[in-house]
C-alpha cells in the first residue's frame, strides 16, 4: 500500500536544503525503487521551496517512517513536520486507473 510523506521545513531554513540538497537527491535516486513520485513545495512566490511531497511504494507505515528517517533531511534538522499517511492510487497519468471506469 502506498504511502505519502509531507515535509515542511523550519523557517528560515533556506540553507540548510540548500547544504543538504544534493546528498538527499542521491538518496532518493539509491531509492527510486520505492518512490511513485515526489517533489518541492514552493512558497506562493516561487522564490523557495519549503517542502516536499514523496509518494512510496512500501507495505507499512514503519518502512515509511524508517525511510524518512534516513533522508538526508532529516539529519539535518530540515523539518518542522513530517506527516505520514496511507494512500491510495486513484488518478495516474490523467487517466482514472481505481477503481475502474465504467
Amino acid at each position: 500500500m502506498p504511502y505519502m510523506i509531507a515535509t515542511y521545513d523550519k523557517p528560515e531554513h533556506e540553507h540548510v536544503r540548500d547544504a543538504t540538497r544534493a546528498r538527499h537527491l542521491e538518496f532518493l535516486e539509491a531509492n527510486v525503487d520505492k518512490m511513485i513520485a515526489g517533489g518541492g513545495f514552493w512558497n506562493n512566490e516561487k522564490t523557495a521551496v519549503i517542502g516536499g511531497l514523496m509518494l512510496l511504494d512500501v507495505d507499512t507505515k514503519a518502512e515509511a517512517e524508517a525511510f524518512i528517517a534516513q533522508d538526508p533531511f532529516t539529519h539535518a534538522n530540515l523539518f518542522a513536520r513530517v506527516e505520514i499517511v496511507r494512500w491510495s492510487m486513484s488518478f495516474l497519468d490523467f487517466k482514472r486507473i481505481y477503481p475502474a471506469a465504467k
